[in-house]
Order: structure tokens, then sequence, then C-alpha cells
């Protein structure tokens, strides 16, 4: 299992130069989603003092036929900065600035899902819709080995390792401790993290989230996620399958409620919400992986703690259901419904879109409506 180059760099040299003062000068990466839908890009900018909220940054540029999302002949990409968070690599003042996406001629790029999903979100803010997102993925060497695997063959099967403790149960710890501290410190709605059932996977949950900051605060982890990995040598994969047999697959479940789900008697509002999602269940396998459902297709095979890709279930505290009814819930009366079919490299804003459209504009066909018109 090969680590970066880099990761063998002294850290405590670059340490020195990190301590350096910088005058009244603040560093702001500008972070945004690339061609592929998945991958994220960063670039940074010198400002002239700290910026106290997103109205301040101003707005930059970058070549886009260098992330696939545009021809040389006419490269320039505008970056929109929409949110801002403390830089836990940098420390403060220093800023990490989330940014929408537009092309040369202003017009939301092809993978910038934000646009739509705010719009959305707007239309229904009077419902208060909460979202957590139950973030899975797996440690890799660079050479694509899963980190503390043996070299050649596997390790022992699935069992001991679901929030497991001890060198031979959780491989990574490290990284896992190092991105929770980064997430808590930026800002990130981080919410938790444990050891999953294959060994090198690794869970956390972001949330509750209103609205659009679901998918501004995952995609934040994420990149936090990448970096911290950077770090220590290690490839963070969101493939939803990195392992063909006998292991489990990484999911982003997603928890969904509304003020009327969680107030007294809100399943029944739950209830009419699943009845809807189970009626329009290709439109959302369609939406919940960037591969229009090719890639969770590897994953939904009805085994592993997931649903069958081709049906359409519902069950209290039932892991192999497309959604499931928490426990607690069903006993309270009240609460949120838990969407495990989204795929671990899905785009939270697609995801979060999608269930609104479904179970509050009630839509029912197998396209979005445009409400532009």
């Amino acid at each position: 299992m090969a680590l970066s180059v880099s990761s063998h760099l002294c850290k405590e040299v670059k340490k020195m130069y990190l301590e350096l003062p910088q005058g009244d000068k603040v560093q702001a990466m500008y972070i945004w989603i690339d061609g592929t839908g998945e991958g994220l890009r960063c670039k940074t900018r010198t400002l002239d003092s700290e910026p106290k909220s997103v109205e301040e940054l101003p707005e930059w540029n970058f070549d886009g036929s260098s992330t696939y999302q545009s021809e040389g002949s006419n490269s320039d990409m505008y970056l929109i900065p929409v949110a801002m968070f403390r830089d836990p690599f940098r420390r403060d003042p220093n800023k990490l600035v989330f940014c929408e996406v537009l092309k040369y001629n202003r017009k939301t790029a092809e993978t910038n899902l934000r646009n739509t999903c705010k719009k959305i979100m707007d239309m229904v803010a009077d419902e208060h819709p909460w979202f957590g997102m139950e973030q899975e993925y797996t440690l890799l060497g660079v050479d694509g080995h899963p980190f503390g695997w043996p070299s050649n063959g596997f390790p022992g099967p699935q069992g001991p390792y679901y929030c497991g403790v001890g060198a031979d149960k959780a491989y990574g710890r490290d990284i896992v401790e190092a991105h929770y501290r980064a997430c808590l410190y930026a800002g990130v709605k981080i919410a938790g993290t444990n050891a999953e059932v294959m060994p090198a996977q690794w869970e956390f949950q972001v949330g509750p989230c209103e609205g659009i900051d679901m998918g501004d605060h995952l995609w934040i982890s994420r990149f936090i996620l990448h970096r911290v990995c950077e770090d220590f040598g290690i490839v963070v994969s969101f493939d939803p399958k990195p392992i063909t047999g006998n292991w489990n697959g990484a999911g982003c479940h997603t928890n969904y409620s509304t003020k009327k789900m969680r107030d007294e008697g809100g399943l029944k509002y739950i209830e009419e919400a699943i009845e809807r999602l189970g009626k329009r269940h290709e439109y959302h396998i369609r939406i919940y992986d960037p591969k229009g459902g090719s890639d969770n297709a590897r994953r939904l095979t009805g085994h592993h703690e997931t649903s069958n890709i081709h049906e359409f279930s519902a069950g209290v505290a039932n892991r192999s259901a497309s959604i499931r009814i928490p426990r607690m819930v069903g006993q309270e009366q009240k609460g949120y419904l838990e969407d495990r079919r989204p795929s671990a490299n899905c785009d939270p804003y697609a995801v979060t879109e999608a269930l609104i459209r479904t179970t509050i504009l009630q839509e029912t066909g197998d396209e979005p409506v445009d409400y532009k018109n």
C-alpha cells in the first residue's frame, strides 16, 4: 500500500513557515466543483482584510478548459462565492470560500447544481426542511489499494470492524480524528463519525442543516477530508462499491424532515412523503448518483444492508429498505425518514432538491418541473 511522495516531506519545516506573521493580509482559498460533478478544485488569492460575510468576497475566475468545463478557445469561467468557512489548514483569519461556477456568458455551469437547488429551497422555506447526510468513504493508498489491507489478499471477513477499536479493526483513525477537528474548526456542522462495516471504510455525519446549507456543508466537509488525506499521503474514495465481492459498499444516507414531520402527529406526513417517494423511485435513482444510476447499481443489490435498485421498499428500523423509519420515530409518531438510496459520490444539492420536489412540491413526472415559466 503506497503513500504519496509528498506525505514524506517534513511537516515541521512547513509549520515553521506557517507560523510567520502574515500582516493584515488574508488568504482566501476558493473551492469549486469541476466538470466531473464529483471532483473539487481550489486556488488561493490574497485579500487586504478579513471578510466578515460572503458579500464582501470578490468574484474570481479560472481556466475551465483544465477542469473539464470549457474549451480552450473560450476558457474563462466565473467563481461566485456563496459560502465561507474558517480555514483549518492556515487558520484564522484565513478562509475557505465555496463557489458556484458560471460560464463565460454568466449562465450556470452544467455541474453547478446549487443554483437550481437554492431556488427550490427558497420556494419551500416556510416548511423548514432539515437534512442530515451520512457520508461513507474508503481510505486508499495512491496505488488504489485499501489502507491497511494486506498487500496480497484480504483482511478477515466483515464483522469486527463496524464501530471497532484496536489496530486490527480500525484502519486510519488518525485521519478521521484530524478531519473531525478540522471540520469543527471550520464551522462545518459535523455531527459525528464512526468506523464502517468494511475495514478502511468510515463515515461522518453532517447536519441537521436547513435548506441549501446541507449541500454547502457536505461539499466543504469533503474538501477538508481530501486535504487531510493529502497531508497523510492517503487517497479518499467516494466510490459506492470500491471493492467488489462480499464487502459493503459506500452510501450517503440522507435523513430528511419538515416542520410538520417533526411536530406532534408528524408520522402521518412522513408516511405521505414515503408514498410519494415510492411512486417516483426511478427518478430518484437517476438523481442519486452522478452517473444516472449506474454507479449505484453496483451498490444497491439487495445485499450488504442495501435495497434492490429496481424495487422500492420502506420499513421501521429496516436497513435493507429504500426508506428506513427509525425505531424512535415509530414510537414517538414524529421525526424524520432516512433515504438509504443516495450513493457516496452523490451531489447533495441534487439529492436534497429531489426530496423537496417529490414530497413538498408533489411533482410526479420523470423530469423535474421548470418553475421559471
